[in-house]
């Protein structure tokens, strides 16, 4: 029997409908696949009443990039609001035997640590996408540049999560890193490149200025001292400052009007944090407006970084700590009391008066949920444990720090869309 004429048309109609249902299934998975993939809640950040979105200025005409932009960031985007997206295609952005300049008290895999979901967690902005990192792009845009991080060992971890992001792209015979009393310094040869480090964790003088030895009893930050350490940032392209956590020892601060040169150091004053944290930043703009050019410069300010040494203040047990957490907090508004809200509104009543743009990452809030991301005991320690530690392993979990690859490598790609695309 012959098939009646119409029918090859028949089936030609159904294969494009078929087709058009495929296309529209494909075009409805990549656009609402944020929303279908394990998520956190979404994160407007709370420093963001203190600390708003800047309002676009891309509208003037006259409008021209700043150093080291390649092009424009999306129109009135707040990268620091938005979720956390479960994305193991794309996470870690490096394996942590991939990187031979991680330090042992980041390197958690290697010390045991059994978990592993805080590797997968990718942020998401709420109405934009964050550019994909890419390491030859960053070097080209470094080339015969210097980049620093300034600051201390959280500003150390991000300085140290960059040299991973950048290094696998750099021949063995071309890359080195070097280590000079503050001075921490990765250089890609080829490129004339350099990224470093450099330990001031009050960015003034003090009494913990050593990178080796700097435990102390009592933290003594000398006043308007802000040139003994930032001799050695000038002639930096892209600076990159942190101090917050050293401040934090109580609600008073001391702070010497002397110099530590004294035979007897007496001059010295207690004086409330806030306001000791206040004369630092006005002697960090100090020194940004007489030496940074922005014509030719960019500088950065990293935000408080949270820790979570209390449990109970998201609900959980009244006596723990990040220890054992393997999840993030639920809460998308919840704060630590360890972030001091004071200080945040100390930063934006100064760097409101630079004359010199100061790009704030404000890594504060969406960090705030990373109970999971801490080194933990997942590290080497200075010494032998106690038996007392041994039988409680919460009373020495490091809750600042936190495990790379991991947390950090996000604060970095926040600041390549800043630097790249601001």
């Amino acid at each position: 029997m012959e098939l009646p004429p119409s029918l090859p048309i028949f089936r030609k109609v159904h294969f494009y409908n078929y087709l058009f249902l495929l296309l529209s299934l494909v075009v409805f998975l990549i656009t609402y696949s944020s929303y279908l993939l394990p998520s956190s809640p979404s994160v407007t950040s709370l420093a963001n009443l203190i600390w708003p979105n800047p309002k676009s200025s891309k509208k003037n005409k006259d409008y021209k990039l700043p150093p080291f932009a390649i092009g424009e960031g999306e129109k009135d985007c707040n990268l620091f609001n938005g979720k956390w997206i479960w994305d193991e295609s794309n996470r870690p952005l490096y394996n942590e035997s991939e990187c031979p300049y991680l330090l042992p008290q980041v390197t958690c895999q290697e010390h045991g640590r059994p978990d592993k979901d805080y590797l997968y967690w990718r942020w998401q902005p709420n109405d934009c996408l964050i550019p994909r990192f890419n390491a030859s792009l960053m070097l080209e845009n470094l080339r015969g540049k210097r980049m620093m991080f300034v600051g201390d060992s959280l500003n150390r971890g991000q300085f140290t999560s960059m040299v991973c992001l950048l290094h696998k792209i750099v021949p063995n015979d071309a890359k080195s890193l070097d280590k000079v009393d503050s001075f921490t310094i990765f250089t890609a040869k080829d490129y004339n490149a350099t990224i470093e480090f450099y330990w001031a964790p009050f960015l003034l003088e003090s009494n913990a200025d050593s990178p080796g030895k700097h435990r102390v009893p009592d933290r003594i930050v000398r006043k308007n001292s802000i040139d003994t350490h930032g001799k050695y940032w000038k002639g930096v392209d892209i600076l990159v400052f942190n101090t917050y956590i050293w401040w934090m020892s109580g609600r008073t601060f001391k702070i010497l009007n002397g110099t530590f040169d004294d035979d007897n150091i007496k001059d010295i004053e207690d004086v409330p944090t806030n306001d000791a944290y206040r004369m630092g930043m006005k002697n960090l703009l100090r020194w940004i407006n007489k030496n940074m050019d922005p014509k030719r410069n960019r500088v950065f300010f990293t935000s408080m970084s949270p820790s979570h040494a209390w449990s109970k203040e998201w609900g959980g047990d009244p006596n723990g700590n990040c220890y054992n957490e393997t999840k993030m907090i639920e809460d998308p508004n919840y704060w630590g009391s360890d972030s001091r809200k004071s200080i945040m509104q100390v930063i934006k009543e100064e760097f409101s008066k630079s004359k010199v743009p100061i790009t704030f990452l404000n890594i504060t809030q969406l960090s705030m949920p990373r109970r999971d991301a801490h080194t933990s005991i997942y590290k080497e320690r200075w010494g032998p444990l106690s038996p007392q530690e041994k039988a409680n392993p919460s009373s020495y979990a490091d809750c600042i720090h936190w495990c790379l690859p991991g947390l950090q490598d996000v604060w970095n790609e926040l600041l390549y869309a800043k630097l790249l695309y601001p």
